[in-house]
């Protein structure tokens, strides 16, 4: 049986790293949306304040994106 190079050993050691990462991801992803569900069917906020926030939130960091790649303007 060949052996695998190093480079390919490390591809494959990434691979499975990214597929880990994905993994941690859709779990944490699934427990925020669950939680926000159970705040909305609680009454502690709304669907509409929801939106507003990720609203505000996405622009605040558009601002700061757009300020780091454009330290001049």
């Amino acid at each position: 049986m060949k052996s695998k190079s190093p480079a390919s050993w490390e591809q494959v050691q990434l691979v499975a790293k990214l597929a880990d990462l994905k993994d941690d991801h859709y779990r944490t992803v699934l427990a925020l949306s669950a939680m926000l569900e159970l705040f909305i069917e609680k009454g502690l906020l709304t669907r509409e304040e929801l939106s507003a926030k990720q609203e505000e939130l996405d622009a605040q960091m558009e601002s700061l994106i757009s300020a780091s790649l454009h330290p001049m303007a």
